[in-house]
């Protein structure tokens, strides 16, 4: 894949969290124009002002992170609760409402979002970060169901396992017990690249993945398989 992107401008929030970095890099060397935003999204007015920074946009990459809780279930209060969910999932309407008008003005446009896996099997300890996370997967579901007609095409990529540096810095790598459950849990049996990862954002993002709407796309090393 080659210049998949050329002549597109690209708005990646969060930008230097997750899965900003690579998807800078590799967008950029698509040929995209990328206009970074390393704002945390979590006050009301942050979309809205991110989106008016960036001007016209061809691409919304929303590409949200936040350092997911361990708590128990019956032992998470409403704060946790909360503030997840102003982290994950409140932007992400907001961030539409703001960038998909002047998509419609022009006839077309995608929206990505960089989700988690964690929403497709359960996971001890998780519940308040895969709640959140499952409704961003909702969202992109129904709004790309919404959308699609007016050429919009918006989609969802759910990951784990996939090398970043919020969630798999390098001191989670070199620990043995990670990769004993690496290779335990993972049919791949090592990470997926972060730069395999960005590869495939970037083809959602180009004009020859027009024919998906609404889709749910694991990237896991086949760890939801299992």
């Amino acid at each position: 894949m080659q210049n998949a992107l050329t002549g597109k401008r690209v708005l990646i929030t969060q930008a230097n969290e997750f899965m900003g970095p690579m998807l800078c890099e590799v967008f950029a060397e698509q040929g995209a124009q990328v206009l970074r935003s390393e704002l945390m999204l979590s006050d009301p007015a942050a979309a809205q002002a991110v989106v008016a920074q960036a001007g016209d946009i061809d691409v919304l990459v929303a590409n949200l992170a936040i350092v997911a809780p361990s708590t128990p279930a019956l032992d998470v209060d409403e704060l946790e609760w909360r503030e997840v969910f102003a982290a994950l999932v409140d932007p992400l309407p907001r961030l539409v409402q703001a960038a998909v008008p002047g998509m419609l003005s022009r006839g077309r446009g995608k929206v990505l979002v960089m989700g988690s896996a964690s929403a497709l099997r359960g996971m001890k300890r998780a519940s308040t970060y895969s709640a959140a996370r499952g409704a961003q997967l909702a969202y992109v579901q129904a709004l790309g169901v919404e959308l699609a007609p007016s050429h919009i095409q918006v989609n969802a990529i759910a990951q784990n396992f996939v090398d970043n540096p919020t969630y798999f810095p390098p001191s989670v790598q070199a620990n043995p017990r990670f990769q004993e459950r690496l290779a335990r849990e993972v049919p791949l049996g090592r990470l997926v690249g972060a730069r395999e990862d960005a590869l495939f954002a970037a083809y959602l993002c180009s004009d020859a993945a027009d024919c998906f709407v609404g889709q749910v796309f694991p990237v896991c090393g086949g760890w939801v398989a299992r």
